[in-house]
Protein backbone atom coordinates (compact mmCIF):
# COMPACT_ATOMS: atom_id res chain seq x y z
CA UNK A 1 0.00 0.00 0.00
CA UNK A 2 0.97 4.02 -0.31
CA UNK A 3 -0.01 7.05 -0.14
CA UNK A 4 -0.12 10.12 -2.15
CA UNK A 5 -0.43 12.45 0.21
CA UNK A 6 1.87 10.50 3.18
CA UNK A 7 2.52 13.77 5.14
CA UNK A 8 -0.88 13.81 6.57
CA UNK A 9 -0.34 10.54 8.79
CA UNK A 10 1.35 13.37 11.03
CA UNK A 11 -2.35 13.90 12.02
CA UNK A 12 -2.39 10.52 13.99
CA UNK A 13 -0.18 12.03 16.36
CA UNK A 14 -3.21 13.81 17.91
CA UNK A 15 -5.21 10.79 18.68
CA UNK A 16 -2.63 10.16 21.50
CA UNK A 17 -3.23 13.60 22.82
CA UNK A 18 -7.34 12.94 22.64
CA UNK A 19 -6.67 9.71 24.81
CA UNK A 20 -4.85 11.32 27.24
CA UNK A 21 -7.34 14.33 27.41
CA UNK A 22 -10.16 11.70 27.72
CA UNK A 23 -8.21 10.33 30.98
CA UNK A 24 -7.61 13.53 32.03
CA UNK A 25 -11.64 14.39 31.82
CA UNK A 26 -12.35 10.67 33.49
CA UNK A 27 -10.05 11.87 36.19
CA UNK A 28 -11.49 15.45 36.80
CA UNK A 29 -15.14 13.92 37.13
CA UNK A 30 -13.91 11.37 39.90
CA UNK A 31 -12.67 14.52 41.84
CA UNK A 32 -15.43 16.41 41.23
CA UNK A 33 -17.98 13.97 42.46
CA UNK A 34 -15.96 13.36 45.58
CA UNK A 35 -18.25 16.15 48.16
CA UNK A 36 -21.55 13.57 47.73
CA UNK A 37 -22.15 12.31 50.89
CA UNK A 38 -23.22 8.73 50.40
CA UNK A 39 -20.24 6.75 47.95
CA UNK A 40 -22.71 4.36 46.97
CA UNK A 41 -24.34 7.47 45.54
CA UNK A 42 -21.23 8.46 44.26
CA UNK A 43 -20.96 4.96 42.30
CA UNK A 44 -23.90 4.64 40.73
CA UNK A 45 -23.66 8.53 38.89
CA UNK A 46 -20.17 7.52 37.88
CA UNK A 47 -20.95 4.12 36.60
CA UNK A 48 -24.54 3.93 34.98
CA UNK A 49 -24.62 0.85 34.04
CA UNK A 50 -21.64 -1.23 32.89
CA UNK A 51 -18.11 0.52 33.04
CA UNK A 52 -17.10 -0.73 29.53
CA UNK A 53 -20.53 1.41 27.99
CA UNK A 54 -18.59 4.97 29.18
CA UNK A 55 -15.78 3.54 27.07
CA UNK A 56 -17.02 2.22 24.24
CA UNK A 57 -18.41 5.23 22.31
CA UNK A 58 -15.50 7.59 22.58
CA UNK A 59 -13.14 4.59 21.84
CA UNK A 60 -15.21 4.11 18.20
CA UNK A 61 -15.23 8.26 17.93
CA UNK A 62 -11.55 7.84 18.09
CA UNK A 63 -11.21 4.78 15.84
CA UNK A 64 -13.30 6.84 13.34
CA UNK A 65 -10.74 9.94 13.44
CA UNK A 66 -8.12 7.35 12.77
CA UNK A 67 -9.90 5.98 10.25
CA UNK A 68 -10.60 9.58 8.53
CA UNK A 69 -7.00 10.74 8.78
CA UNK A 70 -6.03 7.26 6.93
CA UNK A 71 -8.74 8.89 4.15
CA UNK A 72 -7.57 12.17 3.92
CA UNK A 73 -3.41 10.65 3.43
CA UNK A 74 -5.14 8.93 -0.15
CA UNK A 75 -4.01 5.42 0.18
CA UNK A 76 -3.57 3.36 -2.79
CA UNK A 77 -3.46 -0.72 -3.33
CA UNK A 78 -2.75 -2.97 -5.96
CA UNK A 79 -5.85 -4.39 -6.40
CA UNK A 80 -7.59 -7.09 -9.01
CA UNK A 81 -10.42 -5.79 -10.70
CA UNK A 82 -12.31 -7.11 -13.80
CA UNK A 83 -11.70 -6.16 -17.41
CA UNK A 84 -12.78 -6.57 -20.84
CA UNK A 85 -10.81 -6.62 -23.62
CA UNK A 86 -12.56 -5.58 -26.63
CA UNK A 87 -9.69 -6.93 -29.21
CA UNK A 88 -6.82 -9.41 -28.77
CA UNK A 89 -3.92 -9.50 -31.50
CA UNK A 90 -2.43 -12.81 -31.53
CA UNK A 91 1.28 -12.34 -33.62
CA UNK A 92 2.31 -15.73 -34.25
CA UNK A 93 6.19 -16.30 -35.57
CA UNK A 94 6.13 -18.70 -38.50
CA UNK A 95 9.90 -17.94 -39.76
CA UNK A 96 11.81 -21.22 -40.14
CA UNK A 97 13.26 -21.62 -36.57
CA UNK A 98 9.70 -22.60 -35.77
CA UNK A 99 10.64 -25.75 -37.43
CA UNK A 100 12.33 -26.81 -34.81
CA UNK A 101 11.20 -29.92 -32.24
CA UNK A 102 12.12 -29.11 -29.05
CA UNK A 103 8.45 -28.94 -28.83
CA UNK A 104 6.64 -31.60 -29.52
CA UNK A 105 5.43 -32.36 -32.94
CA UNK A 106 7.49 -28.54 -33.95
CA UNK A 107 7.42 -25.60 -32.38
CA UNK A 108 4.74 -24.01 -34.69
CA UNK A 109 2.22 -27.10 -34.79
CA UNK A 110 2.24 -27.03 -30.79
CA UNK A 111 1.47 -23.08 -30.82
CA UNK A 112 -0.74 -23.16 -33.75
CA UNK A 113 -2.87 -25.75 -31.14
CA UNK A 114 -2.82 -23.98 -28.16
CA UNK A 115 -3.35 -20.45 -30.24
CA UNK A 116 -6.99 -22.49 -31.10
CA UNK A 117 -7.43 -23.84 -27.61
CA UNK A 118 -7.01 -20.08 -26.39
CA UNK A 119 -9.37 -18.46 -29.09
CA UNK A 120 -12.39 -21.12 -28.05
CA UNK A 121 -11.81 -20.37 -24.50
CA UNK A 122 -12.42 -16.44 -24.86
CA UNK A 123 -15.56 -14.71 -24.01
CA UNK A 124 -17.85 -14.23 -27.76
CA UNK A 125 -17.67 -10.27 -27.28
CA UNK A 126 -13.80 -10.68 -27.68
CA UNK A 127 -12.63 -9.73 -30.87
CA UNK A 128 -9.63 -11.35 -32.09
CA UNK A 129 -7.17 -11.08 -34.80
CA UNK A 130 -4.14 -12.96 -36.21
CA UNK A 131 -0.94 -11.23 -37.35
CA UNK A 132 1.95 -13.66 -38.85
CA UNK A 133 5.08 -12.98 -39.37
CA UNK A 134 8.56 -14.02 -40.98
CA UNK A 135 10.92 -11.84 -43.17
CA UNK A 136 7.55 -9.53 -42.96
CA UNK A 137 4.56 -8.97 -40.52
CA UNK A 138 0.79 -9.35 -42.26
CA UNK A 139 -2.40 -9.56 -40.66
CA UNK A 140 -3.85 -12.97 -41.83
CA UNK A 141 -7.10 -11.58 -39.85
CA UNK A 142 -8.44 -8.94 -38.67
CA UNK A 143 -10.21 -8.40 -35.28
CA UNK A 144 -13.40 -10.77 -35.38
CA UNK A 145 -15.92 -12.45 -33.11
CA UNK A 146 -16.02 -15.26 -35.78
CA UNK A 147 -14.13 -17.72 -34.12
CA UNK A 148 -14.55 -20.18 -37.25
CA UNK A 149 -12.61 -17.49 -39.14
CA UNK A 150 -9.64 -17.19 -36.69
CA UNK A 151 -9.44 -20.83 -36.11
CA UNK A 152 -9.27 -21.24 -39.93
CA UNK A 153 -6.25 -18.18 -40.25
CA UNK A 154 -4.18 -20.08 -37.76
CA UNK A 155 -4.43 -23.64 -39.60
CA UNK A 156 -3.45 -21.67 -42.90
CA UNK A 157 0.52 -21.13 -41.90
CA UNK A 158 2.97 -21.60 -43.66
CA UNK A 159 6.82 -21.91 -42.80
CA UNK A 160 8.96 -18.80 -44.11
CA UNK A 161 12.49 -17.67 -43.67
CA UNK A 162 12.80 -14.51 -41.67
CA UNK A 163 12.27 -13.16 -37.89
CA UNK A 164 10.68 -9.67 -38.01
CA UNK A 165 9.43 -9.71 -34.25
CA UNK A 166 9.02 -5.73 -34.11
CA UNK A 167 7.19 -5.70 -37.11
CA UNK A 168 5.03 -8.08 -35.90
CA UNK A 169 4.28 -5.63 -32.65
CA UNK A 170 4.36 -2.52 -35.09
CA UNK A 171 1.36 -4.67 -37.38
CA UNK A 172 -0.64 -5.92 -34.18
CA UNK A 173 -0.43 -1.82 -33.18
CA UNK A 174 -1.27 -0.45 -36.38
CA UNK A 175 -4.39 -3.44 -36.36
CA UNK A 176 -5.40 -2.02 -32.83
CA UNK A 177 -5.20 1.65 -33.81
CA UNK A 178 -6.63 1.47 -37.44
CA UNK A 179 -7.21 5.28 -37.02
CA UNK A 180 -3.92 6.44 -35.87
CA UNK A 181 -2.07 6.91 -39.33
CA UNK A 182 0.57 3.96 -38.20
CA UNK A 183 3.04 3.66 -41.46
CA UNK A 184 4.76 0.32 -41.46
CA UNK A 185 6.26 1.16 -44.34
CA UNK A 186 7.98 4.10 -42.92
CA UNK A 187 9.47 2.08 -40.13
CA UNK A 188 10.52 -0.82 -41.37
CA UNK A 189 13.97 -1.67 -42.32
CA UNK A 190 14.37 -1.38 -46.22
CA UNK A 191 10.58 -0.15 -46.65
CA UNK A 192 8.84 -1.58 -49.02
CA UNK A 193 4.83 -1.63 -50.05
CA UNK A 194 2.36 -0.54 -47.35
CA UNK A 195 0.07 -3.62 -48.28
CA UNK A 196 3.18 -6.14 -47.91
CA UNK A 197 2.18 -5.81 -44.41
CA UNK A 198 -1.34 -4.85 -43.95
CA UNK A 199 -3.33 -4.51 -47.09
CA UNK A 200 -4.28 -1.64 -49.09
CA UNK A 201 -6.08 -0.17 -45.78
CA UNK A 202 -5.03 3.16 -45.60
CA UNK A 203 -5.76 4.84 -42.14
CA UNK A 204 -7.04 8.78 -41.72
CA UNK A 205 -4.06 10.19 -39.89
CA UNK A 206 -5.03 11.81 -35.83
CA UNK A 207 -2.78 13.17 -33.30
CA UNK A 208 -2.15 11.11 -30.15
CA UNK A 209 -0.32 11.56 -27.37
CA UNK A 210 1.90 9.24 -25.24
CA UNK A 211 0.36 7.61 -22.60
CA UNK A 212 1.24 5.63 -19.10
CA UNK A 213 2.85 1.72 -20.46
CA UNK A 214 -0.06 -0.41 -19.95
CA UNK A 215 -2.55 1.83 -19.79
CA UNK A 216 -5.14 1.17 -22.71
CA UNK A 217 -7.75 -1.36 -21.82
CA UNK A 218 -9.12 -2.02 -25.03
CA UNK A 219 -6.69 -4.54 -26.20
CA UNK A 220 -3.60 -6.38 -26.00
CA UNK A 221 -1.26 -8.04 -27.95
CA UNK A 222 0.13 -11.87 -27.46
CA UNK A 223 3.29 -12.39 -28.77
CA UNK A 224 4.20 -16.19 -29.57
CA UNK A 225 7.91 -16.45 -30.96
CA UNK A 226 11.24 -17.68 -30.28
CA UNK A 227 12.64 -14.31 -30.45
CA UNK A 228 15.55 -14.03 -32.77
CA UNK A 229 14.95 -11.22 -34.98
CA UNK A 230 16.61 -11.57 -38.52
CA UNK A 231 14.66 -8.53 -39.94
CA UNK A 232 12.23 -6.19 -39.81
CA UNK A 233 11.67 -2.94 -37.20
CA UNK A 234 14.17 -3.37 -33.77
CA UNK A 235 12.08 -5.09 -31.24
CA UNK A 236 13.26 -2.54 -28.56
CA UNK A 237 11.69 0.04 -30.76
CA UNK A 238 8.56 -1.33 -31.37
CA UNK A 239 8.14 -2.15 -27.54
CA UNK A 240 8.28 1.45 -26.89
CA UNK A 241 5.56 2.02 -29.41
CA UNK A 242 3.52 -0.20 -27.67
CA UNK A 243 4.08 1.36 -24.30
CA UNK A 244 3.97 4.83 -25.75
CA UNK A 245 0.69 3.84 -26.70
CA UNK A 246 -0.57 1.77 -23.24
CA UNK A 247 -0.84 -1.51 -25.06
CA UNK A 248 0.51 -4.77 -22.96
CA UNK A 249 2.20 -6.96 -24.91
CA UNK A 250 2.21 -10.47 -23.71
CA UNK A 251 4.78 -12.64 -24.85
CA UNK A 252 5.47 -16.59 -24.90
CA UNK A 253 8.99 -17.81 -26.02
CA UNK A 254 8.31 -21.04 -27.40
CA UNK A 255 11.51 -23.79 -27.48
CA UNK A 256 14.34 -23.82 -24.96
CA UNK A 257 17.74 -21.61 -24.63
CA UNK A 258 19.54 -24.10 -26.04
CA UNK A 259 18.08 -24.56 -29.13
CA UNK A 260 18.43 -27.29 -31.84
CA UNK A 261 20.03 -27.76 -35.19
CA UNK A 262 17.62 -27.37 -37.97
CA UNK A 263 18.05 -27.51 -41.56
CA UNK A 264 15.99 -25.25 -43.60
CA UNK A 265 16.08 -24.46 -47.90
CA UNK A 266 19.34 -26.12 -47.84
CA UNK A 267 20.35 -24.34 -44.81
CA UNK A 268 21.69 -25.63 -41.71
CA UNK A 269 21.17 -23.63 -38.15
CA UNK A 270 21.00 -23.85 -34.56
CA UNK A 271 17.52 -22.15 -33.08
CA UNK A 272 17.84 -20.68 -29.93
CA UNK A 273 15.23 -19.23 -27.66
CA UNK A 274 15.49 -15.64 -26.90
CA UNK A 275 14.36 -14.57 -23.75
CA UNK A 276 16.12 -11.93 -23.25
CA UNK A 277 14.83 -9.84 -25.89
CA UNK A 278 11.00 -11.39 -25.08
CA UNK A 279 11.26 -10.32 -21.56
CA UNK A 280 12.26 -7.04 -22.31
CA UNK A 281 9.44 -6.30 -24.34
CA UNK A 282 7.33 -7.80 -21.65
CA UNK A 283 9.05 -5.23 -19.04
CA UNK A 284 8.71 -2.20 -21.60
CA UNK A 285 4.92 -2.58 -22.03
CA UNK A 286 3.71 -3.50 -18.59
CA UNK A 287 3.09 -7.21 -19.56
CA UNK A 288 4.49 -10.48 -18.63
CA UNK A 289 6.41 -12.48 -20.21
CA UNK A 290 5.73 -16.70 -20.55
CA UNK A 291 8.34 -19.22 -21.09
CA UNK A 292 6.99 -22.54 -23.07
CA UNK A 293 9.24 -25.54 -23.82
CA UNK A 294 6.41 -28.22 -24.46
CA UNK A 295 2.77 -28.11 -25.59
CA UNK A 296 1.70 -28.73 -21.59
CA UNK A 297 3.57 -25.67 -21.16
CA UNK A 298 1.57 -23.36 -23.91
CA UNK A 299 -1.70 -24.64 -22.55
CA UNK A 300 -0.89 -23.59 -19.03
CA UNK A 301 0.49 -20.40 -20.21
CA UNK A 302 -2.67 -19.44 -22.25
CA UNK A 303 -5.12 -20.47 -19.19
CA UNK A 304 -2.78 -18.12 -17.26
CA UNK A 305 -3.34 -15.68 -20.35
CA UNK A 306 -7.45 -16.66 -20.20
CA UNK A 307 -7.11 -15.06 -16.19
CA UNK A 308 -4.93 -12.56 -16.96
CA UNK A 309 -7.06 -10.57 -19.64
CA UNK A 310 -10.13 -10.59 -17.57
CA UNK A 311 -8.83 -9.78 -14.14
CA UNK A 312 -5.98 -7.37 -14.30
CA UNK A 313 -4.38 -5.91 -11.62
CA UNK A 314 -4.42 -1.89 -10.92
CA UNK A 315 -3.36 0.57 -8.43
CA UNK A 316 -6.30 2.32 -6.96
CA UNK A 317 -7.20 4.63 -4.30
CA UNK A 318 -9.04 3.07 -1.24
CA UNK A 319 -9.36 6.18 0.94
CA UNK A 320 -13.36 6.41 0.07
CA UNK A 321 -13.60 2.47 1.89
CA UNK A 322 -11.76 3.93 4.64
CA UNK A 323 -14.06 7.12 4.83
CA UNK A 324 -16.90 5.23 4.70
CA UNK A 325 -16.00 2.87 7.45
CA UNK A 326 -14.89 6.16 9.69
CA UNK A 327 -18.66 7.21 8.99
CA UNK A 328 -20.45 3.80 9.99
CA UNK A 329 -17.93 4.41 13.16
CA UNK A 330 -18.53 8.04 14.04
CA UNK A 331 -22.40 7.78 13.60
CA UNK A 332 -22.65 3.99 16.03
CA UNK A 333 -20.75 6.34 18.72
CA UNK A 334 -22.84 8.83 18.51
CA UNK A 335 -25.88 6.36 18.24
CA UNK A 336 -25.14 3.97 21.26
CA UNK A 337 -23.80 7.35 23.36
CA UNK A 338 -27.34 8.44 23.24
CA UNK A 339 -29.34 5.31 23.34
CA UNK A 340 -27.22 4.69 26.76
CA UNK A 341 -26.51 8.32 28.20
CA UNK A 342 -29.12 10.33 26.24
CA UNK A 343 -26.35 12.60 25.27
CA UNK A 344 -23.56 12.64 22.11
CA UNK A 345 -20.29 11.04 23.83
Amino acid sequence: MKFIWPQMLWLLLVLPLLVALYAWMLRRKRRASLPYAHLAMVRAALQGGPAWRRHLPPVLFLLALGLLVFAVSRPTAVVSVPTQHESIILAIDVSGSMRATDVKPSRLAAAQEAAKAFVREQPRSVRIGVVSFAASAAIVQYPTQNREDVLNAIDRFQVQRGSAVGSAIIVSLATLFPDAGIDISELTEGGGPRRQFWGARVPKKEPWKPVPPGSYGGGAIILVTDGERTAGVEVDKAAKMAAERGVRVYSIGIGSPKGEVISFEGWSMRVKLDEEALKKVANTTQGQYFAASSPGDLKQVYKALTSRLTLERKEIEVGALAAAAAALLAVLAAGLSLYWFNRIL
